[in-house]
């Protein structure tokens, strides 16, 4: 009984972390998501176990039910929850949905355990208390280590919540039809095992057919154009188009390129930063390889370094054809190179041994913050004020930073809390912003090529405008946002543009707002 006790808070954990995770990859800002799917998950435990009250005097047969609707509903909520954003746009209220019907359930499971161990142990009811709540933490610990490393890593999330589902069904029957059968009626028998056999039957068709699933939502999602889809470690990693139509690169769902007008961006990023020495350039993300198509378009540019997180993105940048033209094979230029880190992970060690600091031997002319919106959670810390001293160590004395700090128009706290942040790392700022044709970069979700399922900043349909913002820094005085004289011929900049770019920056400015730390992190989702 202890062991299928483990089992089943293993399993129901697993429930809960799967949930947390697809809602943070398909809604976006990981923090609420968690924030609301464990709230909600905590108060139907405590109703669950109310309701559970009523099922003590058929405990047996109660228990299997509940088993059984609970791997039923855990089994399927990855495939449901994924099927109502890819067709529906939304799955907000699936996720509440399955947020408080899978709780209910995990609540009633205790005090079912509670009747059912009480009539088979000896001892009293404090030592049966600690055995079963021994087991059931245990168990979660189990699920807890399981879920990112045995389950995302080999079967991902549908076939894993899916695997979840076979598991806990299987325990939960075999616990009331082996141990306490003789308690159950010829019907009850008769219920729990045909129910258990549906449940099982459900679970392996959709494991069956979950790659046709998983395509048929892809196309739903992206269209018809998907020609890369691969999971790496860190994120899922989409390419539509570039053979017929324009390049599209989205990861995590999020449209990181766009062949259409990416010009636009990675110019304004670039550029204005290269006024100036440039000898030595450094890019904090990027893996694309297309702000460094426009480092690598100055001759005096000597090296350049590229700090990427995901060796996948990195990959397909240099391999495969559409986004290798796109970027100019700058994988194959002699003064590019690559380090696989985290961007704060690898900014601290070069300080650790004084490679940074201005003027150090490993200082660089420019700094690039190739990163996404600072509005994603896991990206927060990149935008921090440690993050920027770290940046500060290893620029050369007069060497500027360029970073991209998301949409002043439709974000100005957040953009100018970049703002503010680097000013207390004890930088110059000068903002500044781009206007493009097609929508991304937003901090939420943004898969539709239409926009009719954009989050973040990309709400607006495939022909609206949306901005991008940068800040060009320095330390200890704000640099000119101009043009170097030796720039190459540019698409989309000019000094009007630059101009005017600024003066639209300037018309959103939001006043004394506190640099987001480490510690108290002041970027909304």
């Amino acid at each position: 009984m202890l062991a299928v006790v483990f089992v089943c808070a293993a399993c129901g954990l697993v429930y809960e972390l799967e949930l947390v995770a697809l809602a943070s990859y398909l809604i976006g800002d990981s923090v609420t998501q968690a924030s609301v799917v464990l709230s909600l998950m905590v108060f139907a435990m405590g109703l669950g176990s109310l309701l559970a009250k009523r099922l003590r005097c058929r405990a047996a047969v109660g228990f299997g039910l509940v088993e059984a609707a609970l791997a039923l509903l855990g089994g399927l909520s990855a495939l449901v929850l994924y099927a109502t954003f890819a067709w529906m746009g939304e799955s907000r209220y699936a996720l509440i949905g399955f947020s408080l019907s899978i709780g209910v359930l995990i609540g009633a499971e205790i005090p079912l355990l509670m009747t059912l161990i009480q009539r088979v142990s000896r001892q009293d009811a404090g030592g049966t208390v600690a055995d079963l709540f021994a087991a059931d933490y245990v168990g979660a610990l189990v699920g807890g280590l399981a879920f990112p490393f045995l389950l995302l890593p080999w079967f991902g999330q549908l076939t894993g919540a899916l695997l979840t589902g076979a598991v806990n069904v299987v325990a939960g029957g075999a616990l009331v039809l082996w141990i306490f059968g003789r308690d159950l009626t010829g019907r009850e028998r008769g219920l729990l095992l045909l129910v258990n056999v549906l449940v099982l039957a459900v679970l392996a068709t959709a494991a069956v057919l979950v790659d046709d699933f998983e395509r048929a939502a892809r196309r739903a999602v992206y269209g018809d154009g998907v020609r890369v889809a691969v999971q790496t470690d860190v994120q899922e990693v989409v390419l539509t188009g570039g053979v017929e139509g324009p390049l599209d690169l989205y990861l995590d769902g999020r449209l990181r390129v766009s062949e259409r007008d990416e010009h636009r961006y990675h110019e304004a990023l670039v550029h204005p930063a290269m006024r100036g020495p440039h000898a030595r350039v450094l890019i904090l993300g990027g893996g694309d390889g297309l702000a460094a198509r426009e480092v690598l378009r100055y001759p005096g540019v000597r090296s350049v370094t590229l700090v990427e997180l995901d060796p996948g993105v990195a990959r397909l940048a240099r391999t495969d054809p559409a986004l290798a033209a796109l970027n100019e094979h700058v994988y194959d230029d002699p003064r590019f190179r690559v380090e696989y880190a985290d961007a704060f992970t690898w900014l601290r060690g070069r300080g650790a041994v004084g490679a940074g600091g201005p003027g150090g031997s490993g200082a660089y002319d420019v700094v690039i913050s190739d990163l996404p919106n600072p509005g994603i959670t896991p990206s927060t810390k990149l935008y921090s004020e440690e993050f920027y001293g770290l940046a500060s160590r290893v620029l050369a004395e007069g060497g500027r930073l360029a970073v991209h700090a998301g949409p002043p128009a439709v974000r100005p706290r957040t953009y100018w809390t970049v703002d503010a942040t680097l000013r207390s790392a004890g930088f110059g700022t000068s903002p500044y912003a781009a206007m493009g044709q097609a929508a991304g970069f937003g901090t939420g979700p943004n898969r539709s090529h239409d926009g009719k399922n954009a989050g973040g900043d990309a709400g607006a349909g495939a022909g609206a405008r949306t901005d991008w913002g940068f800040v060009l820094a320095e330390v200890g005085r704000p640099p000119a946002v101009e043009l170097a004289p030796d720039a190459p011929r540019l698409r989309s900049l000019a000094p009007p543009v630059l101009e005017a770019g600024i003066l639209r920056a300037e018309r959103t400015r939001l006043r004394d707002l506190p640099p987001s730390t480490l510690v108290h992190p002041r970027y909304a989702g």
